[in-house]
């Protein structure tokens, strides 16, 4: 570069530098300043030799993202120190023991958060990708600002991205789709989320991107003069009310009306609500809810509402901060149009997201006090990040699903309220509360009325719930949560309780691999475990403990074993096979059955060529007309038509493990009627056989007893030992399985 090319540079760099000062979001003093000046020359002083590929000075690109912190997010000097030196000690010979001896433990602290973000391995491969999202998310704990500046730091990449080669533009899109947007979702930044969403199908899917964006601007002129009308019906009445107010559209963003003309299957132009108009209102704070009412009285007195489409986040905050009030109204030319009322502070917050926050909170002195919302989400985030029992994948999918999702707001008994996850049930409801009442949940009520766990929450509700210390969670129950915090919670209960049926079943196997003299040690394990097919020595022992391999497979494997002249002969033609892992701590979820309805029935199927549909998959079941049933991915292109179309041909269907499964038997008992015999029929069946009962009905007729039972066991082994049980009992003449 020539030196005249290195003047400008730098006149640049600097005029960057002061506009970074000028447009900073909070009042800096005059030690904050000082502290961004000396970040800003180490960062220039260590990325000196260094260039971007566009051929730009490395060191505008942490300026950038000190920018997007300091403005568009709103953060204090020391995010905005830290956002300059980010990647100072990854790329440079500064340590982070200089950066702490220059800026303090606070900067250095997040600087090392950012640095470990970096320093993960790039993977093509899901599982370690996934792996490498959730040690980032574990970095949130040390400081929020770390995933703040993670987030502007990504912004800039994205926008950035033009001279990367198109493999490299489309990896880094989908990453940011799948887990920065949801990210900044969640922290309330909602702009950035809106331009990462773009940004990032812009480079996943260009043509649609550059088609929708142009169409936007040819529509863009009519939606000026829709404003312009509604703005004047509504505006002579507001002004009567001397309201200090302005009126504005915002389009809604590319990547959302693309998510909407897929979700409802129709072409851009049928896309009604691309745009919504925002009153931004300013108040005192102690009438800002008082005028927002006001205003939504006025704008309905003009435009008839949707009853249905009434949100009030003013009364009930969003978790993440968001305040307004949401109406759509018909507007001119009969059509639906979103109006957004809220407060200048209201806006700010909806656009600063807790930046905002800490300029509103009176008195407070603390200055990195974190808002209590988002406290109470580092706080469920913790919870979910240290249970690592669950796999990575499943994790980030659970986690994304959190962060994205819309809210409902229920009731505790006391009248307290509580926000969800939309479609939560009773269950998340009890792990939301306490871990301990979730774990003990035996049943709920809703408004009063008995629901089952599985019922879908409403926004209103009010929720009890009913414990018993004997309740504990079972299989079903994953089908019944969808909060990541509940889930792992369970996740982790079943097994445990799998873990501790599984050191029943070693102790059982020993004694019985005893009977036909072979001793149980590690070589007989890993046959054991090759010779029905499992996964660990653990998956071994549960299913003994459980009853699924039973004394005649037992058998079956001694007899084998003991042909040594076979074993031996097949041995010299190929080596042994090794289990793998077999003593790694763990019980194989094996999805090996297909069972469809409530009752869990296995029937006969084909699974469909649209999907097609691997075990594990979440899927459904449809008759067809010549073909029998046929399973689909719940998320197959044909799904949606399926299942509006001819709702009432699908059948519920999931994919379980064999070995878990747990079978209805009809049982008949008959004999001679003593006083207290119902109540030693069922103690016998649930507390000591740990067996559910679906259905009860004695009778007695002259001294002779009869009575029919269904009960839930989980294979012959298990209902041989309860029947031979149930003849012991005192008064039973015959048990009969129906």
């Amino acid at each position: 570069m020539t030196t005249v090319d290195i003047e400008k540079e730098n006149k640049e760099l600097t005029r960057r530098y002061k506009e970074l000062l000028r447009i900073s979001y909070r009042t800096l003093s005059d030690d904050d300043k000082k502290m961004i000046r000396k970040a800003f020359e180490v960062a220039v002083d260590a990325h000196k030799d260094q260039r971007r590929k566009s051929g730009e000075a490395y060191v505008f690109h942490p300026l950038a993202v000190a920018r997007i912190v300091a403005s568009e997010i709103g953060m204090d000097a020391t995010s905005i120190a830290a956002a300059l030196l980010h990647d100072v000690v990854e790329d440079t010979s500064y340590t982070l023991e200089d950066l702490e001896e220059l800026f303090g433990p606070t900067v250095a602290r997040i600087v090392d958060g950012l640095t470990k973000i970096s320093n993960l391995k790039k993977h093509r491969d899901v599982s370690l990708q996934a792996e490498n999202f959730r040690k980032m998310l574990l970095t949130i704990n040390d400081d929020v600002r770390v995933i703040i500046i993670k987030i502007a730091d990504r912004l800039h990449n994205m926008q950035t991205m033009d001279s990367m080669r198109p493999d490299k533009q489309v990896k880094i899109a989908s990453e940011t789709l799948y887990i920065y947007a949801p990210l900044a979702h969640r922290i309330g930044l909602y702009n950035i989320k809106t331009e990462l969403e773009d940004l990032g199908l812009k480079y996943t899917e260009p043509e649609v991107f550059k088609d929708i964006s142009r169409k936007m601007k040819e529509t863009k002129e009519q939606q000026d003069q829709y404003i312009e009308e509604f703005t004047k019906a509504v505006e002579q009445s507001l002004d009567k009310e001397i309201l200090d107010y302005e009126i504005k559209g915002r389009p809604k963003s590319i990547y959302s009306i693309r998510r909407k003309m897929l979700k409802q299957n129709i072409p851009f132009d049928e896309v009604y609500d691309k745009f919504a108009i925002r009153i931004i209102y300013k108040a005192a704070p102690e009438s800002e809810k008082f005028l927002a009412w006001k205003i939504y009285s006025i704008v309905t007195d003009h435009f008839r509402p949707n009853p249905t489409r009434l949100r009030d986040w003013i009364s009930s905050p969003k978790s993440t901060g968001y305040e307004a009030l949401h109406i759509t109204v018909m507007g001119l030319r009969g059509r639906w149009v979103e109006v957004q009322i809220r407060s200048d502070r209201m806006n700010e917050i909806a656009e600063k997201g807790y930046a905002a926050h800490y300029k509103y909170k009176q008195g407070s002195s603390n200055e990195t006090e974190e808002d209590q919302t988002l406290d109470q989400w580092l706080n469920r985030l913790q919870e979910a990040l240290e249970n690592n029992e669950t796999n990575a994948v499943d994790f980030v999918e659970q986690f994304k699903l959190n962060l994205y999702n819309k809210e409902i707001f229920v009731f505790t008994p006391q009248g307290e309220l509580k926000s969800l996850p939309k479609a939560a049930t009773p269950l998340d409801f009890a792990f939301s509360i306490h871990t301990e009442v979730g774990m003990h949940t035996r049943g709920a009520r809703v408004n009063g009325k008995l629901v089952p766990l599985s019922h879908e929450l409403k926004s209103g509700d009010q929720v009890e719930i009913i414990t018993s210390e004997h309740a504990k969670p079972n299989n079903n129950w994953l089908d019944y949560a969808t909060t990541a915090r509940a889930r792992s919670k369970i996740k982790s209960s079943l097994k445990d309780e799998k873990k501790t049926i599984a050191e029943d079943g070693k102790i059982i196997l020993t004694r019985k691999l005893r009977s036909q003299k072979i001793s149980l040690d590690e070589n007989v394990i890993n046959e054991m475990v090759i010779y029905f097919k499992l996964k660990t020595s653990l998956d071994l022992f549960y299913r003994v403990g459980i009853g699924t391999i039973d004394n005649k497979m037992i058998k079956e494997y001694a007899t084998s074993r003991s042909n040594a002249f076979v074993t031996f002969f097949k041995n010299k033609i190929r080596k042994a096979p090794v289990a793998e892992h077999v003593n790694k701590d763990e019980i194989t979820e094996k999805y090996d059955l297909l069972v469809f309805g409530k009752d869990e029935q296995k029937l006969d199927y084909t699974l469909a060529q649209c999907c097609n549909p691997i075990p594990g998959d979440k899927v459904f079941g449809f008759t067809t007309v010549s073909e029998g049933i046929k399973v689909h991915k719940q998320n197959c292109p044909n799904s949606i038509s399926l299942q509006s179309n001819y709702a009432y041909r699908i059948i519920p269907a999931k994919w379980i493990d064999s070995s878990a499964q747990e079978f209805k038997a009809d049982l008949e008992l008959t004999g001679i009627d003593t006083l207290g015999l119902v109540n030693h029929v069922t103690r016998e069946i649930s507390e000591h056989m740990h067996v559910n009962m679906r259905n009860l009905n004695f009778t007695t007729n002259d001294g002779v007893f009869k009575g029919n039972i269904t009960v839930i066991v989980q294979n012959k082994e298990h209902l041989r030992r309860l029947i031979e049980n149930l003849k012991k009992i005192n008064g039973i003449d015959k048990v009969i399985r129906l």
